[in-house]
Protein backbone atom coordinates (compact mmCIF):
# COMPACT_ATOMS: atom_id res chain seq x y z
CA UNK A 1 0.00 0.00 0.00
CA UNK A 2 2.54 2.19 0.82
CA UNK A 3 4.50 1.79 -2.63
CA UNK A 4 1.11 2.42 -4.37
CA UNK A 5 1.05 5.95 -2.18
CA UNK A 6 4.43 7.01 -3.19
CA UNK A 7 3.74 5.81 -6.60
CA UNK A 8 0.11 7.79 -7.40
CA UNK A 9 1.86 11.10 -5.27
CA UNK A 10 4.70 11.05 -7.78
CA UNK A 11 2.64 10.97 -10.44
CA UNK A 12 0.35 13.60 -9.08
CA UNK A 13 3.76 15.90 -8.46
CA UNK A 14 4.75 14.84 -12.17
CA UNK A 15 1.05 15.94 -13.31
CA UNK A 16 1.07 19.19 -11.08
CA UNK A 17 4.65 20.38 -12.51
CA UNK A 18 3.34 20.26 -16.41
CA UNK A 19 -0.06 21.75 -15.69
CA UNK A 20 1.67 24.83 -14.05
CA UNK A 21 4.61 24.91 -16.81
CA UNK A 22 1.86 24.74 -19.31
CA UNK A 23 -0.21 28.05 -17.52
CA UNK A 24 2.87 29.55 -17.70
CA UNK A 25 3.87 29.14 -20.98
CA UNK A 26 7.08 27.55 -20.33
CA UNK A 27 7.34 24.70 -23.81
CA UNK A 28 9.32 21.82 -23.42
CA UNK A 29 13.20 22.10 -23.65
CA UNK A 30 14.75 20.54 -27.08
CA UNK A 31 16.11 16.74 -26.64
CA UNK A 32 19.80 16.46 -27.37
CA UNK A 33 22.15 13.87 -27.55
CA UNK A 34 25.99 15.08 -27.37
CA UNK A 35 28.76 12.77 -29.16
CA UNK A 36 32.37 14.58 -27.67
CA UNK A 37 35.69 13.26 -28.09
CA UNK A 38 36.60 15.48 -24.74
CA UNK A 39 39.56 14.74 -23.55
CA UNK A 40 43.38 15.70 -22.25
CA UNK A 41 43.34 19.59 -22.67
CA UNK A 42 47.32 19.44 -23.71
CA UNK A 43 45.72 17.86 -27.03
CA UNK A 44 43.18 19.30 -27.81
CA UNK A 45 40.68 21.55 -24.84
CA UNK A 46 38.26 22.95 -26.78
CA UNK A 47 35.32 20.10 -26.29
CA UNK A 48 36.39 21.07 -22.53
CA UNK A 49 35.16 24.25 -23.04
CA UNK A 50 32.17 23.82 -24.96
CA UNK A 51 31.21 21.28 -22.36
CA UNK A 52 31.18 23.87 -19.62
CA UNK A 53 29.40 26.09 -22.17
CA UNK A 54 26.40 23.26 -22.15
CA UNK A 55 26.70 23.35 -18.43
CA UNK A 56 25.69 27.13 -18.08
CA UNK A 57 23.02 25.97 -20.06
CA UNK A 58 21.42 22.97 -19.02
CA UNK A 59 18.03 24.83 -18.16
CA UNK A 60 17.72 25.39 -22.11
CA UNK A 61 18.53 21.66 -23.06
CA UNK A 62 17.14 18.41 -22.23
CA UNK A 63 20.59 16.74 -21.93
CA UNK A 64 19.69 13.16 -22.85
CA UNK A 65 23.29 11.80 -23.63
CA UNK A 66 26.39 12.88 -23.97
CA UNK A 67 28.50 10.24 -25.04
CA UNK A 68 32.56 9.73 -25.20
CA UNK A 69 33.71 8.77 -28.71
CA UNK A 70 36.65 8.99 -31.19
CA UNK A 71 37.41 12.52 -32.99
CA UNK A 72 40.26 13.60 -34.99
CA UNK A 73 42.75 13.09 -32.33
CA UNK A 74 42.46 9.66 -31.14
CA UNK A 75 41.20 6.33 -32.70
CA UNK A 76 40.95 4.56 -30.29
CA UNK A 77 39.54 6.77 -27.60
CA UNK A 78 41.45 6.52 -24.80
CA UNK A 79 39.24 5.77 -21.58
CA UNK A 80 41.09 8.03 -19.30
CA UNK A 81 40.08 10.66 -21.04
CA UNK A 82 36.47 10.56 -19.84
CA UNK A 83 37.54 11.89 -16.45
CA UNK A 84 37.46 15.08 -18.16
CA UNK A 85 33.71 15.17 -18.88
CA UNK A 86 33.15 13.67 -14.68
CA UNK A 87 35.31 16.93 -14.05
CA UNK A 88 32.81 19.06 -15.92
CA UNK A 89 29.49 17.73 -14.49
CA UNK A 90 31.08 17.75 -10.77
CA UNK A 91 31.99 21.28 -11.21
CA UNK A 92 28.12 21.28 -12.43
CA UNK A 93 27.08 20.42 -9.33
CA UNK A 94 28.74 22.92 -7.68
CA UNK A 95 27.74 25.67 -9.52
CA UNK A 96 24.15 24.49 -10.75
CA UNK A 97 22.30 26.05 -6.69
CA UNK A 98 23.64 29.38 -8.13
CA UNK A 99 22.36 29.04 -11.39
CA UNK A 100 18.78 27.86 -10.18
CA UNK A 101 18.55 31.41 -8.67
CA UNK A 102 18.74 32.73 -12.55
CA UNK A 103 14.83 31.00 -12.73
CA UNK A 104 14.34 31.03 -9.11
CA UNK A 105 14.33 27.39 -8.95
CA UNK A 106 14.21 26.16 -5.10
CA UNK A 107 14.91 22.35 -5.38
CA UNK A 108 15.29 19.58 -8.08
CA UNK A 109 12.94 17.28 -8.74
CA UNK A 110 12.87 13.45 -7.92
CA UNK A 111 15.32 11.86 -10.75
CA UNK A 112 12.41 9.55 -12.10
CA UNK A 113 10.74 12.85 -12.81
CA UNK A 114 13.69 13.72 -14.17
CA UNK A 115 13.98 11.07 -16.49
CA UNK A 116 10.45 12.52 -17.79
CA UNK A 117 10.02 15.28 -20.05
CA UNK A 118 11.78 18.86 -18.57
CA UNK A 119 10.98 22.20 -19.15
CA UNK A 120 12.53 25.19 -20.51
CA UNK A 121 14.07 27.18 -17.42
CA UNK A 122 14.27 23.72 -15.15
CA UNK A 123 17.89 23.21 -13.76
CA UNK A 124 18.90 19.11 -13.62
CA UNK A 125 20.21 17.84 -10.83
CA UNK A 126 24.37 16.79 -10.73
CA UNK A 127 23.09 13.19 -10.84
CA UNK A 128 21.33 13.09 -13.64
CA UNK A 129 23.88 14.57 -15.48
CA UNK A 130 25.90 11.82 -14.34
CA UNK A 131 23.38 9.09 -15.04
CA UNK A 132 23.45 10.22 -18.71
CA UNK A 133 27.20 10.24 -19.31
CA UNK A 134 28.13 7.04 -21.10
CA UNK A 135 30.40 5.27 -23.93
CA UNK A 136 29.82 5.49 -27.27
CA UNK A 137 31.67 3.83 -29.97
CA UNK A 138 35.30 4.43 -29.43
CA UNK A 139 36.93 3.03 -32.75
CA UNK A 140 36.53 4.88 -36.24
CA UNK A 141 34.91 4.72 -39.60
CA UNK A 142 32.30 2.66 -41.21
CA UNK A 143 34.49 -0.60 -41.00
CA UNK A 144 33.78 -1.44 -37.60
CA UNK A 145 29.91 -0.41 -37.87
CA UNK A 146 28.00 -4.19 -37.69
CA UNK A 147 27.75 -7.71 -35.84
CA UNK A 148 29.22 -7.13 -32.06
CA UNK A 149 29.69 -3.42 -32.36
CA UNK A 150 27.09 -2.17 -30.05
CA UNK A 151 28.14 0.21 -27.16
CA UNK A 152 26.02 1.83 -24.46
CA UNK A 153 25.60 4.54 -26.26
CA UNK A 154 24.17 3.25 -29.18
CA UNK A 155 21.26 0.54 -27.16
CA UNK A 156 20.29 3.59 -25.35
CA UNK A 157 19.91 6.15 -28.72
CA UNK A 158 17.58 3.24 -29.66
CA UNK A 159 15.73 3.64 -26.16
CA UNK A 160 15.37 7.27 -26.58
CA UNK A 161 13.80 7.08 -30.40
CA UNK A 162 11.46 4.44 -28.63
CA UNK A 163 9.93 6.43 -25.71
CA UNK A 164 6.50 7.99 -25.97
CA UNK A 165 7.79 11.38 -27.16
CA UNK A 166 7.24 13.71 -30.31
CA UNK A 167 9.99 15.80 -30.15
CA UNK A 168 13.09 15.30 -32.56
CA UNK A 169 16.00 14.06 -30.75
CA UNK A 170 18.91 16.09 -32.18
CA UNK A 171 22.23 14.60 -31.93
CA UNK A 172 25.30 16.90 -31.83
CA UNK A 173 28.56 15.38 -32.93
CA UNK A 174 31.39 17.06 -31.31
CA UNK A 175 33.36 14.01 -32.65
CA UNK A 176 32.07 11.24 -34.26
CA UNK A 177 28.67 10.37 -34.88
CA UNK A 178 29.33 6.22 -35.57
CA UNK A 179 27.19 5.86 -32.32
CA UNK A 180 24.46 6.57 -34.24
CA UNK A 181 25.03 5.15 -37.29
CA UNK A 182 25.62 1.85 -35.51
CA UNK A 183 22.10 2.50 -33.71
CA UNK A 184 20.96 3.09 -37.59
CA UNK A 185 22.26 -0.40 -38.76
CA UNK A 186 21.25 -2.40 -35.73
CA UNK A 187 17.30 -1.63 -36.19
CA UNK A 188 17.81 -1.93 -40.14
CA UNK A 189 18.81 -5.61 -39.18
CA UNK A 190 16.39 -6.55 -36.83
CA UNK A 191 12.78 -4.34 -37.69
CA UNK A 192 10.58 -3.77 -40.42
CA UNK A 193 11.61 -0.80 -43.06
CA UNK A 194 8.79 1.02 -41.81
CA UNK A 195 9.91 0.95 -38.59
CA UNK A 196 13.61 1.74 -39.29
CA UNK A 197 12.31 4.75 -41.20
CA UNK A 198 9.83 5.96 -38.24
CA UNK A 199 13.55 5.38 -36.37
CA UNK A 200 15.00 7.90 -38.74
CA UNK A 201 12.67 10.28 -38.51
CA UNK A 202 12.94 10.65 -34.88
CA UNK A 203 16.71 12.05 -35.24
CA UNK A 204 18.81 15.68 -36.61
CA UNK A 205 21.94 14.86 -36.56
CA UNK A 206 24.68 18.50 -36.55
CA UNK A 207 28.25 17.28 -37.06
CA UNK A 208 31.07 19.35 -36.57
CA UNK A 209 32.89 18.76 -39.55
CA UNK A 210 33.58 15.07 -40.20
CA UNK A 211 35.86 13.53 -37.07
CA UNK A 212 34.82 9.74 -37.90
CA UNK A 213 38.48 9.39 -38.14
CA UNK A 214 41.93 10.43 -37.36
CA UNK A 215 43.35 13.97 -38.50
CA UNK A 216 45.69 12.94 -41.18
CA UNK A 217 42.89 10.94 -43.10
CA UNK A 218 40.31 14.30 -42.79
CA UNK A 219 39.73 13.69 -46.50
CA UNK A 220 39.02 10.44 -46.73
CA UNK A 221 35.16 10.75 -46.66
CA UNK A 222 34.78 7.22 -47.95
CA UNK A 223 35.98 6.22 -44.57
CA UNK A 224 33.66 7.92 -42.39
CA UNK A 225 30.13 6.07 -41.21
CA UNK A 226 28.72 9.98 -41.75
CA UNK A 227 29.01 9.24 -45.81
CA UNK A 228 27.29 5.92 -45.29
CA UNK A 229 24.13 7.75 -43.45
CA UNK A 230 24.02 10.69 -45.81
CA UNK A 231 23.74 8.31 -48.72
CA UNK A 232 22.02 5.64 -47.73
CA UNK A 233 19.36 7.42 -45.49
CA UNK A 234 19.53 11.19 -47.66
CA UNK A 235 15.42 11.28 -47.72
CA UNK A 236 14.51 10.13 -43.75
CA UNK A 237 17.77 11.97 -41.74
CA UNK A 238 18.09 14.96 -41.73
CA UNK A 239 21.85 15.98 -41.60
CA UNK A 240 23.51 19.22 -40.90
CA UNK A 241 27.01 19.49 -41.87
CA UNK A 242 29.16 22.40 -40.56
CA UNK A 243 32.16 22.84 -42.31
CA UNK A 244 32.91 26.70 -41.58
CA UNK A 245 30.95 28.27 -38.74
CA UNK A 246 32.33 25.78 -36.07
CA UNK A 247 35.92 27.42 -37.45
CA UNK A 248 34.72 30.93 -37.50
CA UNK A 249 33.80 29.82 -33.86
CA UNK A 250 36.95 29.25 -33.07
CA UNK A 251 38.19 32.86 -34.38
CA UNK A 252 35.93 34.42 -33.06
CA UNK A 253 36.63 33.38 -29.53
CA UNK A 254 40.36 34.18 -30.04
CA UNK A 255 39.80 37.53 -30.64
CA UNK A 256 37.42 37.68 -27.43
CA UNK A 257 40.27 35.81 -25.46
CA UNK A 258 40.58 38.58 -22.81
CA UNK A 259 36.59 38.75 -22.60
CA UNK A 260 36.60 34.83 -21.83
CA UNK A 261 39.69 35.57 -19.10
CA UNK A 262 37.34 38.38 -17.45
CA UNK A 263 34.48 37.06 -17.42
CA UNK A 264 34.48 33.59 -17.78
CA UNK A 265 37.54 31.82 -16.56
CA UNK A 266 37.77 31.30 -12.73
CA UNK A 267 34.26 32.22 -12.28
CA UNK A 268 32.61 29.32 -10.23
CA UNK A 269 33.43 25.99 -10.17
CA UNK A 270 32.86 25.48 -14.20
CA UNK A 271 34.94 28.82 -14.84
CA UNK A 272 37.73 27.51 -12.50
CA UNK A 273 38.41 24.82 -15.00
CA UNK A 274 37.81 26.22 -18.12
CA UNK A 275 40.96 25.69 -20.39
CA UNK A 276 43.02 28.33 -22.65
CA UNK A 277 42.90 27.30 -26.16
CA UNK A 278 44.86 25.62 -28.09
CA UNK A 279 43.90 25.80 -32.06
CA UNK A 280 40.76 27.55 -31.10
CA UNK A 281 37.75 28.51 -28.33
CA UNK A 282 34.58 26.70 -28.36
CA UNK A 283 34.63 24.56 -31.92
CA UNK A 284 32.02 22.37 -31.09
CA UNK A 285 29.41 25.09 -29.50
CA UNK A 286 27.83 25.52 -32.75
CA UNK A 287 26.48 22.38 -32.77
CA UNK A 288 23.99 23.06 -29.59
CA UNK A 289 23.90 26.85 -30.25
CA UNK A 290 22.12 25.77 -33.45
CA UNK A 291 19.12 24.66 -31.00
CA UNK A 292 19.02 27.33 -28.64
CA UNK A 293 15.48 28.10 -28.06
CA UNK A 294 15.85 31.92 -27.82
CA UNK A 295 13.24 32.91 -30.16
CA UNK A 296 15.78 33.77 -33.25
CA UNK A 297 15.11 30.33 -35.44
CA UNK A 298 13.50 27.10 -35.60
CA UNK A 299 16.61 24.63 -36.04
CA UNK A 300 13.86 22.16 -38.50
CA UNK A 301 14.70 25.18 -40.86
CA UNK A 302 18.16 25.31 -41.36
CA UNK A 303 17.61 28.46 -43.70
CA UNK A 304 16.43 30.57 -41.06
CA UNK A 305 19.57 32.53 -39.63
CA UNK A 306 20.46 32.02 -35.50
CA UNK A 307 23.43 31.25 -33.56
CA UNK A 308 24.73 28.68 -35.61
CA UNK A 309 24.24 30.86 -39.20
CA UNK A 310 22.26 29.30 -41.41
CA UNK A 311 22.53 26.36 -43.72
CA UNK A 312 21.12 25.41 -47.54
CA UNK A 313 20.61 21.85 -48.92
CA UNK A 314 23.12 20.44 -51.60
CA UNK A 315 25.91 18.81 -52.37
CA UNK A 316 28.46 18.13 -49.42
CA UNK A 317 32.03 18.74 -49.48
CA UNK A 318 32.85 15.07 -50.67
CA UNK A 319 30.79 15.47 -54.00
CA UNK A 320 28.99 12.29 -53.40
CA UNK A 321 26.21 13.23 -50.84
CA UNK A 322 23.59 15.61 -49.94
CA UNK A 323 22.91 17.38 -46.33
CA UNK A 324 22.35 20.90 -45.16
CA UNK A 325 25.60 22.57 -45.14
CA UNK A 326 27.49 26.04 -45.70
CA UNK A 327 30.88 24.90 -47.27
CA UNK A 328 30.43 26.84 -50.20
CA UNK A 329 30.20 30.73 -51.64
CA UNK A 330 27.50 32.06 -51.47
CA UNK A 331 25.88 30.54 -48.23
CA UNK A 332 29.85 30.23 -46.57
CA UNK A 333 29.90 34.59 -46.71
CA UNK A 334 25.92 34.65 -45.79
CA UNK A 335 26.24 31.71 -42.88
CA UNK A 336 29.83 33.70 -41.70
CA UNK A 337 27.93 37.18 -41.78
CA UNK A 338 25.41 36.04 -39.62
CA UNK A 339 27.85 34.17 -37.10
CA UNK A 340 29.79 37.27 -36.60
CA UNK A 341 26.64 39.59 -36.31
CA UNK A 342 25.32 37.66 -33.28
CA UNK A 343 28.42 36.70 -31.61
CA UNK A 344 28.74 39.44 -29.08
CA UNK A 345 25.02 38.96 -27.92
CA UNK A 346 26.21 35.28 -27.96
CA UNK A 347 29.31 35.60 -25.87
CA UNK A 348 27.90 38.77 -23.49
CA UNK A 349 25.24 35.57 -22.79
CA UNK A 350 27.47 32.95 -21.54
CA UNK A 351 29.28 35.78 -19.62
CA UNK A 352 26.47 36.50 -17.61
CA UNK A 353 25.42 32.92 -16.87
CA UNK A 354 28.92 32.43 -15.32
CA UNK A 355 28.41 35.93 -13.25
CA UNK A 356 25.08 33.90 -12.42
CA UNK A 357 27.42 30.31 -11.56
CA UNK A 358 30.04 32.15 -9.49
CA UNK A 359 27.74 35.14 -7.57
CA UNK A 360 24.43 33.30 -7.40
CA UNK A 361 22.87 36.76 -9.10
CA UNK A 362 23.54 38.75 -12.25
CA UNK A 363 21.42 40.17 -15.34
CA UNK A 364 18.88 38.13 -17.27
CA UNK A 365 17.26 38.43 -20.61
CA UNK A 366 14.35 40.46 -21.48
CA UNK A 367 10.96 38.88 -22.44
CA UNK A 368 10.01 39.70 -26.14
CA UNK A 369 6.36 40.34 -26.38
CA UNK A 370 4.76 40.86 -29.43
CA UNK A 371 1.05 41.71 -30.32
CA UNK A 372 0.64 40.58 -26.43
CA UNK A 373 2.75 37.04 -27.70
CA UNK A 374 5.29 35.66 -25.70
CA UNK A 375 7.06 32.67 -27.60
CA UNK A 376 10.32 31.27 -27.47
CA UNK A 377 9.82 29.90 -31.18
CA UNK A 378 9.18 31.95 -34.63
CA UNK A 379 5.50 32.57 -34.90
CA UNK A 380 3.01 32.92 -38.01
CA UNK A 381 0.71 35.83 -38.62
CA UNK A 382 -1.20 36.22 -42.25
CA UNK A 383 -1.54 40.12 -44.35
CA UNK A 384 -2.54 40.85 -47.23
CA UNK A 385 -0.08 42.54 -50.32
CA UNK A 386 -0.65 46.13 -50.12
CA UNK A 387 -1.18 46.14 -46.38
CA UNK A 388 0.85 47.65 -43.40
CA UNK A 389 1.08 45.28 -40.98
CA UNK A 390 1.94 46.77 -37.01
CA UNK A 391 4.59 44.76 -34.96
CA UNK A 392 4.38 45.81 -31.17
CA UNK A 393 7.03 44.66 -28.78
CA UNK A 394 6.06 47.72 -26.43
CA UNK A 395 5.10 45.14 -23.55
CA UNK A 396 8.54 43.12 -23.95
CA UNK A 397 10.02 43.51 -19.96
CA UNK A 398 12.92 43.04 -17.93
CA UNK A 399 13.24 41.81 -14.61
CA UNK A 400 16.15 44.27 -13.73
CA UNK A 401 13.93 47.14 -15.52
CA UNK A 402 16.71 47.85 -17.53
CA UNK A 403 16.09 50.30 -20.52
CA UNK A 404 15.86 48.22 -23.75
CA UNK A 405 16.52 48.73 -27.11
CA UNK A 406 14.59 47.48 -30.11
CA UNK A 407 15.94 46.43 -33.69
CA UNK A 408 13.96 45.10 -36.46
CA UNK A 409 15.20 43.72 -39.34
CA UNK A 410 14.32 41.26 -42.56
CA UNK A 411 16.03 37.88 -43.12
CA UNK A 412 15.69 37.43 -47.00
CA UNK A 413 17.26 34.33 -47.15
CA UNK A 414 14.43 32.58 -45.23
CA UNK A 415 11.66 34.68 -46.59
CA UNK A 416 10.43 33.20 -50.00
CA UNK A 417 9.61 37.05 -50.73
CA UNK A 418 13.70 37.97 -52.03
CA UNK A 419 13.10 42.09 -52.37
CA UNK A 420 13.87 44.46 -50.38
CA UNK A 421 10.83 45.17 -47.40
CA UNK A 422 10.06 48.76 -46.47
CA UNK A 423 10.47 48.82 -42.32
CA UNK A 424 9.33 51.74 -40.67
CA UNK A 425 11.17 52.93 -37.80
CA UNK A 426 13.40 49.69 -36.88
CA UNK A 427 14.83 51.11 -33.81
CA UNK A 428 11.70 51.78 -31.70
CA UNK A 429 9.39 49.34 -29.28
CA UNK A 430 6.68 49.13 -32.59
CA UNK A 431 7.55 48.62 -36.21
CA UNK A 432 5.40 49.05 -39.50
CA UNK A 433 6.05 46.68 -42.19
CA UNK A 434 4.77 47.70 -45.92
CA UNK A 435 3.58 44.30 -47.60
CA UNK A 436 4.84 44.95 -51.45
CA UNK A 437 1.99 44.47 -53.91
CA UNK A 438 3.63 41.51 -55.54
CA UNK A 439 4.64 39.32 -52.17
CA UNK A 440 1.56 37.34 -52.66
CA UNK A 441 1.76 33.57 -51.94
CA UNK A 442 5.22 34.79 -50.14
CA UNK A 443 6.54 34.84 -46.67
CA UNK A 444 8.70 37.39 -45.18
CA UNK A 445 10.90 36.96 -42.48
CA UNK A 446 10.82 39.98 -39.47
CA UNK A 447 13.31 39.62 -36.51
CA UNK A 448 13.32 41.46 -33.33
CA UNK A 449 16.06 42.07 -31.18
CA UNK A 450 15.45 43.80 -27.83
CA UNK A 451 18.65 44.80 -25.66
CA UNK A 452 18.70 45.51 -22.34
CA UNK A 453 21.42 47.84 -20.54
CA UNK A 454 22.84 45.59 -18.06
CA UNK A 455 25.99 45.90 -16.76
CA UNK A 456 26.80 42.52 -19.30
CA UNK A 457 23.99 43.72 -21.77
CA UNK A 458 21.52 40.82 -22.72
CA UNK A 459 19.68 40.38 -26.49
CA UNK A 460 16.59 37.87 -26.49
CA UNK A 461 14.55 37.73 -30.36
CA UNK A 462 11.57 37.02 -31.72
CA UNK A 463 11.34 36.03 -35.39
CA UNK A 464 7.62 36.74 -36.88
CA UNK A 465 7.03 34.99 -40.48
CA UNK A 466 4.29 37.02 -42.02
CA UNK A 467 2.66 34.79 -44.60
CA UNK A 468 0.99 37.01 -47.90
CA UNK A 469 -2.04 35.85 -49.12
Amino acid sequence: MKKIVTCLLAILLLFSANVLAEENNTPLKPRLVVMTDIGDCDVEPDDMESAIRLMAYADMFEIEAIMTTIGWNCDPYPEEWAQYLDKVVEAYGKDVHNLMARSKQKEFLSLNEENGKQNIGYWPSMEYIKSRCMDGSHRAGIGIIGKDNDTEGSEFLIKLADEDDERPIWVATWGSGNTLAQAIWKVQQTRTPEQLEAFLHKFRVYTITDQDMVYAMRMNRAYSSHMWMRREFKDDLKFIWDEGTWQLQCELGKQEWKKHQELIQGHGALGAIYPNYKWGVEGDTPSFLYIMPNGLNDPEDPTQAGWAGCHKFGMCADSLTYAWTSWQEPQRGITEGYKRRFYPAELNDFCARMQWAKEGRGNTNPIVIINGKKLLSPFNIRAKAGEVVTLDASNSVDAESDKLAFLWWVQLEASSYERNIDITENNDSKTKVIIPEDAKGKTIHIICEVTDNGMIPLTSYARVIINVE
